[in-house]
């Protein structure tokens, strides 16, 4: 007479681990969660056990949340984790005030954060059904083509040039001698 089981929210191969209530901006939070996105689990927390930022510490916590729980909820393999989805969210925001000239008061807003991570087990080439897509064939016959056009262009432009020289050279003989005569 109980109440149901919720249903699993994330694949057969994957963990999750949330953070409801962290006190950082999301903006901040997310310029974190962006260097670890796709990484290897491994990979990821060295990253953020080195990372300058505070809020790093409280991303790693969670991370290692996730690989524990993929490791002993779900039976995954923690060397072939990586993670798949690293995303924030708006949390409570508390109101303060700061009091200012003449008896008024400014507003202070102290956003908090949610942080969901979700690790995924890297699935092998071999076992992996999907079929790779044949290597694009290149016609070398089009590759000699362009080749030949190119160094057919590469002879003409020296010609052009030297027309341009030219016409030029001319311009700057009617100038000098336009100068020189109105030295005179």
């Amino acid at each position: 007479m109980g109440q149901k089981a919720n249903e699993r929210r994330v694949k057969d191969n994957e963990a999750m681990a949330m953070a409801r209530v962290l006190r950082t901006s999301p903006q901040k939070l997310n310029l974190v969660c962006q260097t670890i996105r796709g990484k290897a689990a491994g990979r990821a927390l060295v990253d953020l056990e080195f990372n300058s930022r505070r809020i790093s510490e409280d991303v790693r916590k969670v991370l290692q949340s996730a690989i524990a729980n993929a490791e002993n909820n779900h039976g995954l393999d923690v060397d072939r984790l990586y993670v798949s989805e690293a995303y924030v969210g708006k949390s409570i925001t508390m109101k303060r005030f700061r009091a200012r000239a003449r008896g008024r008061a400014a507003k202070i807003l102290k956003p908090f954060s949610r942080l969901t991570v979700i690790v995924r087990e890297r699935e092998d080439a071999a076992t992996s059904n999907t079929k790779k897509a044949p290597a694009k064939k290149v016609d070398v016959t089009k590759g000699a083509l362009k080749e030949e056009t190119f160094k057919e262009e590469a002879k003409k432009s020296p010609a052009k040039k030297a027309v341009a020289k030219k016409t030029s050279t001319k311009k700057a003989a009617k100038k000098s001698a336009k100068s020189t005569d109105k030295k005179d």
